[in-house]
């Protein structure tokens, strides 16, 4: 039986991109030595970098005085390493889930936060709207999709201050205007790559602006130096995310991959809208994740939540159980996605209902 891999991150990924992992950590660049145990220094790993470096560039058409650099440590680390590099004295966060909320946790360890608006009254159901981003911030950080709650930001903000962005889901995914941001950033395991690697686009001339002393290690400038190698890189999930860049390319870039997620993330809103059995957790269709799509079973049918994720699973829908503060179902429909998972998930919720209906 075909499986179908809905999980949120780790996520799936390209054929391509495992295919060619598996080739590498066999036999790498015909080295004889797996890409496990190869120098990152080595001149063949040093041009995988360098490649992927210059994809990244050409997929999202970033303009001169930006910088891409792979680093460890998740997201997660970005929350700090952000506002030490470049909070001064006060920072602007928009608050709409759980990531947002542990991002402006980390900057208040550096200096005043705003947080403009928040979706917390409504467990984060709706993008917030029509507040005032402050001019006298250092930058304005949001979260463009949020993994747990399924809210996407789908168009890029205005600020008048440095916009920060964490896209850690929804990278590639979409065109962006690279112009309008100062930092974007994210995890890779959810869109990209494995685990392990997060990548930080950066324009250069944000740095340079706080007094305080920052750890070598945690300084943006000391990575854009050493091009990624300060310190030993995760090599592995580095090499994938070159080949899923690759991929990208190979089938037609951000564009194409926008309409295709389109699609998949149309097909499904309208069978959780059309089925009578389960109903959409966004109220507002504009603030609808194209990436990650939650559900639960509609009014009257709560019982058969543990039936329906049963049922699913034994036809191959696998991840789709919520996470624990909406519950229900998410199914992740990220680039790697085929258009055919979303259909058969489809196809589940509607022999469900029918069975239901006997």
């Amino acid at each position: 039986m075909k499986k179908h891999n809905f999980y949120a991150g780790p996520s799936i990924l390209p054929d391509y991109t495992i295919e060619n992992t598996i080739e590498a950590l066999k036999d790498f660049s015909g080295m004889g030595l797996s890409l496990m145990e190869i120098s990152h220094r080595s001149k063949q790993f040093v041009a995988i970098v360098d490649e992927a470096v210059a994809l990244f560039k050409e997929l999202l058409s970033i303009p001169e005085g930006y910088s891409v650099i792979f680093l460890g440590g998740g997201a997660s680390l970005q929350f700090c390493m952000i506002p030490y590099n470049i909070l001064g004295k006060k920072a602007a966060y928009l608050n709409t889930g759980e990531w947002a909320t542990k991002a402006i946790k980390e900057a208040k360890l550096f200096g005043d936060v705003e947080v403009v608006a928040s979706g917390e009254d409504k467990n984060y159901n709706y993008i917030p709207k029509g507040y005032i981003i402050p001019a006298d911030a250092d930058y304005f950080h949001i979260t463009t999709n949020n993994t747990i709650y399924g809210t996407e930001i789908l168009k890029d903000i205005d600020s008048p201050v440095p916009l920060v962005a964490d896209m850690s889901s929804d990278i590639f995914s979409r065109p962006v205007d690279i112009s309008k941001y100062a930092i974007i950033y994210g995890g890779a395991q959810k869109n990209l790559a494995p685990a392990g690697v997060t990548f930080v686009i950066i324009k250069n001339d944000i740095l340079g602006k706080v007094d305080r002393a920052i750890p070598t290690m945690l300084k943006y400038s000391t990575h854009i130096s050493k091009e990624s190698m300060f310190n030993t890189p995760p090599v592995v999930p580095i090499f994938a995310a070159l080949q899923t860049l690759k991929w990208l390319k190979n089938n037609g870039g951000v564009a194409e991959m926008e309409k295709v997620n389109i699609r998949k993330a149309d097909l499904l809103y309208g069978e959780i809208d059309r089925n009578s059995m389960f109903k959409g957790t966004i109220p507002a269709k504009e603030d609808r994740s194209r990436m990650n799509v939650c559900f639960v079973m509609n009014d009257g049918f709560e019982q058969f939540e543990k039936e329906f994720n049963d049922f699913a699973s034994e036809k191959g829908m696998i991840g789709l159980k919520g996470h624990r503060s909406v519950g229900g179902f998410r199914a992740s429909l990220y680039n790697a996605l085929p258009f055919e998972s979303a259909q058969a998930l489809v196809k589940v919720m509607q022999d469900f209902e029918n069975m239901k209906k006997l």
